[in-house]
């Protein structure tokens, strides 16, 4: 193919006119995308956060859960092999002689939020469970002639770790009494 004068003057001149407007990004073009990077970095940052938050609320429940499970997995082997339950101790109340002769009593506390462990013989007491909202021990007495023993506890407690309210029930049947 052959060019003629005319051709290489016009070739020559597109040549010059793409390499004058051949450079980087205009103002306005890297306000833009800075503009888009910032949303899309505040966007993760948010995320992020809420994130971070949700995780230490998880774990606050958690805590608070698990310490009224382990509290209720001791009050009912206690009762479980307990020699006598008083049957006269109020609802937020258990009074018992354990399978090794201490006398204990657990205990909730509405003034403080508190589950204790409470021994009678040295008055020493014990936090078992906080953020206790609610708890009470229902006692099946039985009476057999004239003597009155308890013959199984029913035990529902409520704890609260920030917004997050959980009730767990249990019962436990004193084996001693079995017969």
């Amino acid at each position: 193919m052959r060019y003629t004068k005319y051709d290489i003057r016009n070739l020559s001149r597109a040549q010059s006119r793409d390499t004058t407007y051949k450079g980087g990004f205009s103002l306005a073009e890297l306000l833009l995308a800075l503009a888009i990077t910032g949303m899309l970095l505040a966007a993760v940052a948010i995320a992020f956060n809420a994130s971070a938050i949700n995780y230490r609320e998880n774990e606050d429940v958690f805590r608070t859960v698990n310490n009224a499970r382990q509290a209720l997995s001791r009050i009912t082997s206690q009762l479980r092999t307990a020699d006598a339950v008083n049957p006269n101790s109020p609802n937020n109340q258990c009074t018992l002689i354990t399978a090794n002769g201490d006398d204990i009593t657990f205990s909730y506390s509405g003034a403080d939020n508190k589950l204790y462990l409470i021994d009678n013989s040295s008055g020493d007491s014990y936090t078992l469970c906080d953020g206790v909202t609610a708890m009470t021990f229902a006692k099946n007495i039985v009476t057999e002639g004239l003597v009155t023993y308890v013959k199984s506890v029913q035990i529902s407690i409520t704890v609260a770790s920030g917004n997050a309210q959980r009730t767990f029930s249990t019962a436990a049947v004193v084996r001693r009494n079995l017969k």
